[in-house]
């Protein structure tokens, strides 16, 4: 069965037509480590999971480079704003190397927390620099650059288009850069390569240009055709970097090579809040610890992003991750009954459930529609060996390991259960004033109490 993926670069969804049918090259945009990765940085990487996942169910091998951005560089892409290195290590005391470690050992963990498939590379900027020098010059080389005092700028004049994924006009577009803004730029959509460090400046290396450090988009474009060359099948990333850091990336290439790197382009969209943007203002910043701390194992976020597909905004409220809650211990249990049975299900019925789940996780990812499968299995009312099986391999895509889950025997203490059966006395005669007083007594000692079809669900 053929996949459909939607490409940004044509801004249609089309049949994959990989360069080599048996490995796929893949191009993912990773995290700048100046800070804990937040819910929202890290839906992308689920994305990313979700898409490799996919491919190996299909039948592909994957050589699949990831970048860990541990330069720092701008907080905005824009040529505006304060270093995000420099500005964590201030703000913690500690130098920019100490800095990208820690942040780079938290992301690592919380993307294993995730159950996500570690990239076959995963590719640190720090120990690439002399392969971005190399990737500099050749640009240079072909007459893609002009130089200030201390800057060496892409001359996007020189291409036969600028703007090829998000279809803008040059002229409405900004730079890119680690710089502020150089008003001896010859086009606003100029960008950084190359610039030479202040005296100040601690991630700084010797090169061709002195003393000097790259542009932020520069890793991407020199990582990816060191390990996968100047044409590969899948690059990813948030929708935010299709305006400018994949433009740039898109550019550099076209001045190195002439080619444009990546022949499908795939932008995962936006996590919102309640309904608006993330802001620290806002302060709903959420990291994975957070949501551990407020109860909500790793995995239930991971169940959350299958409401949405990866194109759509998704909306993250409690409420939708207490669902998710539910919905992913549902399924760990329908997992369990049919691993106690044995009832005949047919081959016929197996081979159906197969087929549609292949059809909508093929059709751009349509992870909604493909749970919509898991749940027919999961309410399938055989307790069926064959089932279990089902969903196992389905498991292969949803990465919700269901091979190692077993029901933990969980023991209220005494007090609570007889907290518990009181409130389901007042339940059972309508006294919901006597009702609600125990709820509140409950949650004062530590535990979360909901009110079900199935019972009263009381947890610590």
């Amino acid at each position: 069965m053929s996949i459909k993926f939607y490409n940004t670069l044509t801004r249609k969804k089309e049949e994959f037509k990989p360069i080599n049918e048996k490995e796929i090259r893949m191009y993912s945009c990773g995290p700048t480590v100046y800070y804990f990765a937040h819910i929202g940085n890290l839906r992308a990487y689920l994305f990313m999971d979700n898409l490799r996942r996919i491919l190996k169910y299909n039948g592909y091998n994957l050589k699949h480079v990831m970048n860990i951005t541990d330069v720092g560089h701008l907080v905005s892409d824009a040529d505006e704003g304060e270093d995000k290195m420099m500005k964590a290590a201030k703000r913690e005391n500690k130098n920019p190397f100490e800095i990208a470690q820690f942040y780079m050992d938290a992301f690592l963990a919380d993307i294993d927390k995730l159950n996500v498939d570690r990239p076959e590379i995963i590719a640190r900027a720090t120990e690439h620099i002399d392969v971005m020098e190399e990737y500099v010059k050749k640009i240079i080389d072909n007459g893609y650059t002009y130089q200030t005092e201390d800057t060496v700028y892409f001359d996007t004049s020189k291409l036969d288009k600028y703007g090829v994924l998000s279809n803008r006009n040059i002229e409405d577009q900004k730079a890119g850069a680690r710089v502020e803004f150089d008003e001896n730029k010859k086009n606003i959509a100029d960008f950084a390569l190359w610039i030479k460090a202040p005296e100040n400046h601690i991630m700084k290396w010797d090169s061709f240009f002195g003393k000097s450090y790259p542009g932020w988009h520069l890793e991407c474009s020199a990582m990816g055709y060191k390990y996968l060359g100047d044409n590969f099948d899948i690059h990813t990333g948030g929708v935010d970097h299709i305006p400018i850091h994949h433009e740039n990336e898109i550019a550099q290439s076209k001045g190195f090579s002439g080619k444009i790197p990546a022949n499908y382009w795939m932008h995962v969209e936006f996590l919102q809040i309640n309904g608006g943007k993330m802001s620290k203002s806002l302060n709903n910043l959420y990291t994975l610890k957070d949501l551990e701390e407020k109860g909500y194992e790793p995995l239930v976020y991971r169940m959350f992003n299958f409401t949405s597909n990866y194109r759509a905004q998704i909306n993250f409220t409690f409420e939708a991750m207490d669902s998710a809650k539910v919905a992913l211990n549902r399924l760990r249990e329908g997992y369990l009954r049919h691993s106690e049975g044995n009832e005949y299900v047919s081959d016929d019925e197996i081979k159906n459930y197969e087929e549609r789940f292949l059809e909508a996780i093929n059709d751009d990812l349509n992870m909604p529609v493909a749970m919509s499968v898991v749940w027919d299995v999961v309410k399938n009312p055989k307790k069926s060996q064959k089932l279990k099986e089902l969903l196992l391999k389905f498991d292969e895509v949803l990465g919700l390991d269901l091979k190692n889950y077993k029901k933990e025997e969980k023991t209220l203490p005494k007090e609570i259960l007889e907290l518990v059966n009181l409130r389901n006395e007042a339940r059972a005669n309508k006294n919901w004033s006597e009702s609600d007083r125990i709820r509140d007594i409950l949650i004062e000692k530590g535990y979360t109490v909901k009110d079900s079809k199935e019972g009263t669900i009381v947890e610590k």
